[in-house]
């Protein structure tokens, strides 16, 4: 094949794939950024703060330490410090769970619970603004292909 040729045939299908995944890292990276800069900032917290306590949030029962770091996906020891300072602040309380006396369940307090209502809602503002260029259409067409990957559809 001539240089012309080779200049002229398209790239591999698998370079504009390289491209647009190092394109959703940087956007991805782009807006955790902004939000843990604006959640430090504006609510003197941190993002693993807030993931811990949307977690507890959405089990108002509580969780065990083991439950909470599996729904979170990092290890125990990744957020017993935040759980520690959270109950120091009476954000959250630890209780012993029934039949295991080693056991312990952490769940949010009302004043935890009503912390973490105000952070949400200036997060989904943030969220808001941070993809507001997308509107209702393109957010629908690429919902099922972001969705796709997530659940490991490859070829």
């Amino acid at each position: 094949m001539s240089r012309a040729a080779l200049a002229a045939a398209p790239e591999p299908l698998s370079k504009d794939r390289l491209r647009l995944w190092l394109k959703l890292l940087r956007a991805s990276s782009r807006v955790e950024s902004a939000l843990r800069e604006r959640m430090r900032a504006e609510n003197g917290t941190t993002l693993p703060r807030f993931d811990v306590m949307a977690t507890l949030a959405r089990h108002p029962g509580g969780l065990r330490m083991t439950e909470l770091s599996g729904h979170l996906r990092v290890s125990a020891g990744n957020v017993t410090g935040i759980v520690d300072r959270l109950v120091a602040e009476g954000l959250a309380r630890r209780e012993a769970v029934a039949g295991d006396r080693r056991a312990l369940r952490v769940r949010l307090t009302a004043e935890g619970r009503e912390t973490f209502a105000a952070h949400a809602a200036a997060h989904e503002d943030w969220v808001d603004e941070l993809l507001g260029m997308l509107g209702r259409e393109e957010m629908a067409a690429l919902a099922p292909h972001l969705d796709a990957i997530i659940a490991g559809g490859g070829r």
